[in-house]
């Protein structure tokens, strides 16, 4: 396994909101005037936003990325997860557990924001025109991105557009702004990033690093974000600040360009995308044995991924641990009682759970969501190939004392995988050739997949109103064609993208959110290794009250010195906190 990893450059130099640019005086040679010059002060440049933008919410060892709450809000997962894990459960139904919740979302997308203002300042003085437009792409993708995901989560939030220039400045706090405002900003910089990014065509990401940020990337969250903006707000053109529109024609033409010119497709198994499938775990799965002959095991940076969040490998635990992929830890299995691993983890046991490691248990798989993908989809393979059915395990879910809203249904798409028969806690130890079986929290270097190629096919299916490229997705893995409807649509984005981060901004923007977080209620579950049915039954009155938007962290309304008013639907805190189970 050959890991670039893009962020290793900045531990050497770092930027912040004004760091280099309050101080007149030249203390390394390296200034706002010169910096940056070379490929090397470059890479340094972009690296720290990288490192704030995909790895600074994993520090402070909760996860708070907004793709985890993306998952856990929708209707396909409960928060699930342990007695002592209230944050996930309060998620899910969006309610809050801690005062400052969601805190290092907030943080680290501003620090994002920082550094990429800082960086775009400095920007022209790359004087290679491809370095200088790639570079700036991805700063001003990252930038937008990082707005893109406050504004989803907390709706009205502070605006800050470049680095302070003054003293002044830096000490003036931003003003709140109403997030549909912020769109127009976010409209900006995205519009620009697909308009100068170069077209480099995907070729195993030689050109460019595998993590990097790349034109079809952008043109992936361009369609991403418009179909939220108009869809939510209810808007037929998304507007740039200077008046003028991004509509669906541009839209499409951008998807249209990644379709055709790009090099990336679907791959010909839809199970060579999740890494059970890699090779050394392969040989003692039953599931996917027949994918070593047939050359289709897993691959990082394989063709369909656009966009993913590259990972460092770690054989032990460390206070690095946010370089690693913690989603496999928080997504991974829960083990029973006092976080056992034993056999039934192992190959060699009949209905072993092998070959998905432990971890807290977060993120169960609704019910519902199976339920309604059998009716929908009786003959569909992903949904063997998404979820497993722990109950035809040897895991019995009466022994998971301090596990609650346990389904036995669970995904695997993020969870960690282990390899050599269940001896290594993940398959990442075979893959780099470590010796030990490694560490279940720290050694799971799995890439996570932001943007792929088949959204692609199906974002522009739901702009055009036409079923091709909805039915190549279908095709893939042998089922029919069918006519094109906003049914069809939304049922394949749901199978197809499950887990993914994607399907709760579809709810969203769809207006059917309050309907389908409604159907959890009654869902069957353990609580505590006893049976039971999910009796909470106030979703669509907390969505209705919020709109989905989330509780803005106590700490920032009290730094704002009360300026910063809380979203509306969080107003009674007592009323809002889930103390739990």
């Amino acid at each position: 396994m050959k890991k670039i990893f893009i962020i290793a450059a900045a531990a050497l130099l770092t930027f912040t909101s004004c760091e280099s640019f309050l101080d007149s005086q030249d203390y390394t040679g390296k200034n706002s005037t010169n910096f940056p010059s070379t490929n090397e002060d470059v890479d340094k440049m972009v690296a720290a936003v990288y490192k704030s933008c995909f790895y600074g919410p994993f520090q402070g060892n909760n996860l708070e990325q907004y793709f985890s709450v993306a998952n856990i809000m929708s209707d396909d997962m409960f928060g699930g997860a342990g007695l002592g894990d209230p944050w996930w459960q309060a998620l899910d139904k969006l309610m809050y557990a801690q005062t400052n919740q969601m805190q290092d979302l907030w943080t680290y997308a501003y620090e994002t924001i920082a550094r990429a203002n800082a960086a775009l300042g400095v920007i022209d003085n790359i004087a290679d025109s491809l370095t200088r437009n790639q570079t700036k792409g991805e700063l001003l993708f990252m930038r937008a991105y990082s707005y893109y995901n406050l504004v989803l989560m907390f709706n009205n939030v502070p605006f800050i557009q470049k680095a302070p220039e003054t003293v002044a400045e830096a000490q003036t706090a931003p003003a709140q702004v109403e997030g549909k405002e912020i769109f127009k900003h976010i409209a900006d910089d995205i519009y620009e990033a697909t308009s100068i990014m170069p077209s480099y065509k995907y070729d195993g990401w030689q050109k460019l690093p595998f993590g990097k940020v790349t034109r079809w990337a952008a043109e992936a969250f361009l369609g991403r974000a418009y179909l939220f903006y108009t869809g939510f707000y209810g808007e037929s053109a998304w507007p740039k600040t200077d008046g003028s529109t991004i509509d669906k024609s541009y839209v499409s033409a951008a998807l249209k360009d990644c379709i055709d010119n790009s090099g990336h497709d679907l791959l010909p198994d839809y199970r060579s995308l999740w890494a059970y499938s890699n090779q050394y775990t392969a040989k003692d799965y039953d599931y996917v044995k027949d994918m070593i002959d047939a050359g289709t095991c897993y691959q990082e940076g394989n063709k369909e991924v656009l966009l993913a969040i590259n990972f460092q490998y770690q054989s032990a635990w460390s206070n690095q641990l946010h370089l690693t992929n913690q989603y496999g830890l928080f997504f991974g299995i829960r083990a029973d009682g006092n976080n056992q691993d034993d056999a039934r983890y192992h190959v060699g046991t009949p209905t072993s759970v092998y070959p998905f490691s432990i971890g807290w248990g977060c993120g169960t798989v609704a019910t519902n969501l199976v339920n309604d993908w059998k009716q929908a989809e009786p003959d569909d393979p992903r949904r063997d190939a998404s979820i497993i059915d722990m109950s035809k395990t040897a895991l019995d879910p009466g022994t998971f004392s301090d596990a609650v809203e346990l389904t036995m249904y669970h995904q695997k798409k993020i969870t960690s995988v282990r390899s050599s028969g269940g001896t290594n806690y993940s398959w990442s130890i075979d893959a780099m050739g470590s010796s030990g079986s490694g560490n279940y929290q720290a050694s799971n270097c799995t890439p996570l997949t932001i943007f792929r190629f088949a959204d692609v096919l199906l974002m522009y299916s739901e702009l055009e109103k036409d079923a091709t490229t909805l039915n190549r997705v279908r095709a893939r893995v042998g089922l029919p064609a069918v006519a094109y409807s906003e049914q069809a649509l939304r049922n394949e984005r749901r199978w197809e993208l499950a887990f993914e981060g994607s399907r709760w901004d579809d709810l969203r923007r769809w207006g059917i959110a309050a309907d389908a977080l409604s159907k959890q209620t009654g869902s069957v579950m353990y609580n505590q290794g006893q049976k039971v049915n999910m009796t909470y039954n106030n979703y669509a009155a907390r969505y209705n009250a919020t709109e989905g938007f989330y509780r803005i962290p106590k700490s920032q309304i009290d730094l704002s010195g009360g300026t910063y008013k809380q979203n509306a639907g969080w107003e009674d805190d007592a009323a809002n906190q889930f103390a739990g189970y």
